[in-house]
């Protein structure tokens, strides 16, 4: 099949960890590569923020990433780039007259405003994956949403008028059929992990502590922003004196003191009197992230919310288990007390009894480990990711219904949804 991937903001080629760099980048990469390896030509167009990139680069045998001129050609931060989408499509459409693509896949809202403009009337199906919906966002971030505010209006008219959505998580099956979605053009799709190059560290030695350091070492990953939760793991910290946290994630190490959101954290570190057991890393290569985790005792990621997250899964991959919290895709990828523990988020005294619970079972900490990287390597593959992908595209290629969740069935257990869903995707 010839793919058409649009990710407007999130450039494969992008350095991890800035504000508007996190897991869209890393799933829009990892699926056009696993995409390309099994034989698709794969495009991938993304805004143009640099005068100096090339209009193509090839990336690997079968994938190309196009820098499209939409708007100036410089970083401007994701929530302005809504003006410029319409010139962003015509661009497409253009570029599509001669030879249009089998399947269109835009990824996140403002994506699929292009891919709207660049399909209409062509007949090319359009699949839309959004990554994170505005309804979520405003009703945890209230006034502190900076989305346009035609977001909402616009996502659902989206639901309306794509051929099919591939949501990543259960739960965000309720939110698009709140948004007005038609069930049967919705099907369910995780991201996935690089289960390669996130491996089980070969024995405990990678910890790289000293023999008498009995400290229980929590790691946080992420963009350095307010709803990642990173608080509440700082706060953590007070109540419990054999913590101590990793924060990885944000600009560069060098930078870290210029960044509001570094600097509140070490401030309330500092006001809680534990400066000496938070440490801020900064942004770091995948390499580094994997070497972390693996000598971390529990990987923590509790957001306010979270449309699915990545992180979880490379922890399971590395064979860490996760304290979670229970919101959005975690929903799927932690099993309470199989792959890890769900918390409810912003509780800080929930936190600190999952953790003081793992501290005090060193023993039940790797079986949680053990068995998230056996799930890890069942479900959440780019190979398998890669080719539940592929199935809708072939859906929506031939006229179909893509497979779907039942609404009813969002409180059943996450393992039988999965296995239901990739049954119906293949039937």
């Amino acid at each position: 099949m010839r793919i058409a991937m649009i990710s407007e903001h999130a450039s494969p080629l992008a350095v991890l960890g800035g504000v508007d760099a996190g897991g869209q980048n890393v799933h829009v990469d990892a699926l056009s590569r696993r995409l390309a390896h099994l034989g698709h030509e794969v495009a991938v167009y993304t805004r143009r923020d640099d005068p100096d990139l090339p209009a193509t680069v090839h990336v690997a045998p079968g994938l190309d990433v196009v820098h499209v001129d939409a708007g100036p050609a410089e970083h401007l931060p994701k929530d302005e780039l809504l003006p410029f989408m319409p010139a962003f499509g015509d661009v497409l459409r253009r570029a599509w007259a001669g030879r249009p693509p089998d399947v269109v896949h835009a990824h996140f809202w403002m994506s699929g405003v292009a891919g709207l403009r660049a399909t209409a009337g062509t007949g090319v199906p359009l699949v839309q994956t959004f990554h994170a919906l505005g309804s979520v966002k405003r009703r945890y971030q209230g006034a502190k949403d900076t989305s346009p505010h035609e977001r909402i209006g616009l996502e659902a008219h989206l639901c309306a008028s794509v051929t099919a959505v591939v949501a990543t998580c259960t739960d965000e099956v309720g939110e698009l059929v709140a948004l007005g979605m038609d069930p049967r053009r919705v099907t369910v799709v995780p991201c996935g992990v690089d289960l390669a190059r996130f491996t089980p560290a070969l024995d405990r030695a990678t910890r790289a502590r000293r023999p008498d350091d009995d400290r229980f070492r929590a790691l946080c990953v992420g963009r350095l922003v307010e709803r990642k939760g990173t608080e509440t793991v700082v706060r953590a910290l007070a109540a419990m004196p054999a913590l101590e946290v990793v924060v990885a994630g944000g600009p560069p190490a060098s930078e870290l003191g210029s960044d509001d959101e570094a600097r509140r954290l070490l401030a309330l570190a500092d006001e809680l009197g534990v400066r000496d057991r938070l440490r801020l890393v900064g942004g770091v290569s995948q390499q580094e992230v994997r070497d972390l985790m693996r000598a971390a005792d529990v990987v923590v990621c509790d957001p306010w919310y979270e449309p699915f997250g990545i992180v979880p899964l490379e922890a399971a991959a590395c064979g860490r288990p996760v304290v979670g919290a229970a919101v959005g895709g975690l929903l799927d990828t932690v099993l309470p007390d199989r792959t890890g523990v769900l918390v409810p988020p912003r509780d800080t005294d929930a936190l600190v009894g999952a953790l003081e619970r793992l501290h005090a079972d060193p023993r039940e900490a790797e079986r949680l480990g053990a068995a998230a990287r056996v799930r890890a390597e069942r479900y959440y593959g780019w190979e398998t990711v890669a080719r539940r992908t592929l199935d809708t595209y072939r859906a929506v290629a031939a006229g179909h219904d893509v497979a779907r969740v039942p609404v009813a069935h969002l409180g059943a257990d996450r393992d039988l949804v999965v296995d239901q869903l990739a049954q119906a995707a293949t039937a």
